[in-house]
This record gives C-alpha cells, structure tokens and sequence, in this order.
C-alpha cells in the first residue's frame, strides 16, 4: 500500500504536553485528536497507542499505563499543521521529557487541579526555560473533581507565580480550564469546550516560528533504526535549512564524519518531497556498515549531551527550590 504523501498547505509548529506523573498529559493529548477527529482535522489516538507501554513494563496497574518515552502525533486547526510531543512526567524518565521539550516551538502544561503543582510540574517548568521552550500555555485539568471554585483560583495564582519564578510571563499565559477525560468521553460539545478553547490558545499564544531555511542544512539526530531492505532512517528536529531525496549530507559527530545520501524524507509516516527547518522527521539513507556505525556514534554523543543538561539541571533545581513557595 502507497503511503500518504503530505501536502504542505499549513503553518507548521511543534508543541507538547508537560507536567506531573497522573495530572493527564496522555489523556489530554488523545482528547485533543478525538475532539480535532470530529471536525476532520486529526485521526484519533487513543490514551493506549500514545502511551506506548505494555503489561510487562510501565504499566501501575490494570487500568494506569504509564508514559515512558516521548510519542509523537499530528493534528490540524483550521489555521496550523502541528507535530504534539506528548512527554513522561515520572521522574524516573526526566531524559526522555528533556528530548522531547528540546524540539518544542510551544509547551501545554498540563496540570491537576486537585493536586496543583507538584514536583515534576516544577521540574518541568525549569526544563523547559532551560532547553530554551519560548511559550507555554496552561491546561488546568481534572476541574470536575473540585467543587470549591475558590480553590481554582488558588491553584491558578499558584501556577501563575510559578511560570513567573521561572522567568515566563505569568501573569499573559493563557490557562484554560477542563477536564480531558470527560473531553475524552464527551456525549456533548459542552464537554469538550475547553478543548477547543487550549486549540484557541496555541493557534493565537504560540508563533509560528521563523525557518532558517538558506543556511546549511543542520538536523540532531534523535534515533537510528533500521528498516530491513530498505535502509537506515535517522529522525531528528531539522535545526536549519532543507534536504531533498538524492542530497547527499554528512553524518558528524563523535569525532566520527561519514557521507551518505538521503534515499527518502518522511513525516507521521507520510512522503515529503523535502525537510526542512522545523520540521520533525525522519530521513531514510542509504546505509552502510560505516553510516549506521557513525549514526550511532551520534545518537550517544545526543545522549552525553542530554545527561550533561540534566547534571545542569539538578544543580539548578537545588538553588531555585529555596524560592519556590511549598
């Protein structure tokens, strides 16, 4: 079967959920396809096809799967095409949500209005200043497990202060307020209001980003895996400038530099005719024992990076918890 290919007729931007373990990033994210399914402008995912785990690891219980590594899904509004990294809030996993915020043009924050901020809220927060996330929106989920209205309030002003210690602007953040899972189960369009409203937001709050396009074409690979017969697809943010199918481009990175060429470009399992900058992708390339070693090669010197920022982190978490109200 011919896979799809993608037409380009929207402003791209890539955005993702962040927040606490259990306050509905996962939940939210496949309600914002389902209720964008509806209108012809997404396919549905459900929490399980999102969440990538299996009975064997990650999941708490029959009924809880947890969110280990970064997945990736599409959708539209009527104004933008959007790549959606839905993250890990466990802390077990923070590596996992740092590459994932690392490609973000925008972060929906996710948080529970019957827990409000908690560790990983403010983890995330700082993860986000520091891999340099421009703007973040605010989803206020789980509103109908509070009946106190003055408790939303508080927790809102909690947020607020919160985005403000980290040096976002607190006070000019959108914050929607719902519940993804009666979103997710809605039997009317009353539920699922706030969805559209968080959609309103990203279109209107989050820019469409400016693309580097005429430079040198730059893209950090993220992962490697090998497609049987066919060859090698490296997947990564594309940094700057464009590459085409039959370009040839240069693998660099641990001291290890190798030249291949790009045999295919893909998105959400659809065709381009090309990558280019900001664009989420993979790049099928044409492979060789000594590419497939230096793709390798990169992918760990990725990954040294990654843990180096989490040693920056750490140090950083210790100093700002202080100013943190509890």
């Amino acid at each position: 079967m011919a896979k799809e290919v993608f037409e380009r007729t929207k402003p791209h931007v890539n955005v993702g959920t962040i927040g606490h373990v259990d306050h509905g990033k996962t939940t939210l994210t496949s309600a914002m396809t389902m209720v964008l399914e509806k209108q012809g402008l997404s396919k549905y995912k459900s929490y399980d096809e999102i969440a990538k785990a299996s009975e064997a690891h990650g999941r708490r219980d029959a009924t809880k799967i947890l969110t280990i590594s970064t997945a990736h899904v599409e959708y539209e509004t009527a104004n933008r095409h959007y790549a959606h990294v839905d993250c890990p809030g466990h802390a077990d996993y923070i590596k996992n949500m740092i590459t994932g915020a690392a490609q973000m043009d925008g972060a929906v924050l996710v948080v529970g209005a019957d827990d409000g901020p908690m560790p990983q809220t403010r983890e995330h927060i700082l993860l986000a200043r520091q891999v340099g996330v421009p703007h973040i929106v605010v989803y206020m989920n789980k509103v109908d497990m509070v009946d106190d209205p003055e408790l939303l309030e508080l927790v809102e002003l909690e947020v607020r202060e919160l985005l403000s210690v980290y040096e976002f602007p607190g006070d000019d953040i959108p914050v929607i307020k719902g519940s993804a899972l009666q979103a997710l189960e809605a039997s009317d369009a009353a539920e699922t209001k706030s969805i559209q409203e968080l959609m309103e937001a990203l279109d209107s709050y989050i820019p469409v980003p400016e693309r580097d396009t005429e430079k040198p074409f730059l893209m950090p690979v993220e992962d490697v895996f090998t497609i049987t017969g066919r060859g090698t697809v490296a997947t990564g943010r594309v940094e700057r400038g464009r590459v085409k199918t039959g370009e040839k481009v240069e693998i660099v990175g641990m001291n290890a530099e190798r030249k291949t060429v790009v045999t295919g470009v893909e998105m959400f399992r659809k065709l381009l005719d090309r990558a280019e900058a900001v664009g989420n992708v993979g790049l099928l390339l044409r492979v060789s024992s000594l590419v497939e070693r230096s793709l390798h090669l990169v992918i760990l010197s990725f990954r040294m990076k990654v843990l180096q920022m989490m040693r920056r982190v750490n140090g950083s978490l210790k100093s700002m918890m202080e100013m943190i109200p509890i």
